[in-house]
């Protein structure tokens, strides 16, 4: 009986995850097969449905979107989260209130996070425009406006770029802008941590040596963090993937808006799914294309683990 002992401590943990995770995702597996929506199943139809996302404009739009999103949130925030735990780690006085400072919007509801910032890019009220004003710049639409955001920086100067260089719409770099403030907190905590566990002969020796502060952070901090520069990379691109509560709650009506260029990824599976159109099974395909979209780049990603100094 002792031999089993250790195995019941992890027992309650394992069944939530095979209730709610495991079970789920075979289910989801199962029905993408079917014809399947929320009035109940019709008969087996194969590959159909994969091949129909194939011929889907709307889920290229969703893709395109949300790698616009993971593109611009993920180096962002990995850069500035390292320049905020580098001057949180250079600081005594006053860590502990400024920690707490970033953390907080980690550990507020996304609810309420998302109703504050619409209300900061309100196109007549809003804070932001009111800043522009003040700097003498024209008010901006921001989250109904689908034009591109560099698209919108080159006309300013005259220039005109293809339409593949326009970038995300101004309304999703909205919503990018909020990503990275909110996951900014909980990363300059990891890369904090990371800071603090460096011993401090490194820098020692780097000093008597004569080496400049820059050379000290290029070739003692990031080689020495390049593991938490890793975690952080990975759980941010997965994360990123999965945005969904700024969408549905900053955008539209329609949800989404301007044009569908917020249209993420996962609230199309959510549309399609228990939208109008409740294509469950439709719905779980798409899923599942997402589930092998993040474990490639999961898989890409493992292959830049030799890089990393342990």
């Amino acid at each position: 009986m002792k031999k089993f002992s250790p195995f019941m401590y992890i027992l309650p943990a394992a069944i939530i995850i095979v209730l709610f995770r495991l079970i789920p995702i075979v289910i989801s597996f199962v029905i993408s097969f079917f014809e399947w929506n929320v009035d109940g199943m019709g008969g087996f139809i194969g590959m159909q449905n994969y091949f129909d996302i194939l011929r889907d404009n709307e889920f290229w739009q969703s893709m395109v979107n949300t790698f616009w999103l993971v593109i611009l949130v993920v180096p962002c925030s990995l850069v500035f989260s390292l320049v905020f735990a580098n001057l949180l780690n250079s600081i005594k006085f006053l860590r502990a209130f400024f920690r707490t400072v970033y953390f907080i919007p980690t550990v507020t509801s996304m609810v309420a996070i998302s109703i504050v910032w619409k209300i900061i890019f309100n196109q007549q009220s809003g804070l932001a425009n009111y800043l522009l004003r003040m700097v003498g710049f024209e008010p901006l639409g921001w989250l109904a406006e689908s034009d591109g955001i560099f698209k919108l920086l080159f006309e300013s100067i005259g220039m005109e770029l293809p339409i593949y260089l326009q970038g995300p719409s101004l309304a999703l770099f909205s919503i990018i802008l909020v990503s990275i403030w909110r996951s900014l907190g909980y990363n300059t905590i990891i890369y904090l941590a990371g800071l603090q566990n460096i011993p401090g002969v490194y820098y020692e020796a780097a000093s008597i040596d004569g080496a400049s502060r820059s050379r000290q952070f290029f070739d003692i901090t990031v080689p020495m963090i390049s593991p938490t520069t890793y975690y952080v990379m990975m759980m941010s691109t997965i994360t990123t993937f999965q945005v969904f509560s700024q969408v549905y709650l900053m955008t539209g009506p329609p949800i989404g808006g301007p044009l569908g260029t917020t249209k993420v990824i996962v609230y199309y599976i959510f549309d399609k799914g228990f939208g109008e159109s409740g294509n469950l099974s439709y719905a779980s395909a798409i899923a599942l294309v997402l589930f092998g979209i993040i474990l490639t780049l999961t898989m890409l990603q493992k292959r830049l683990e030799k890089h990393v100094h342990y």
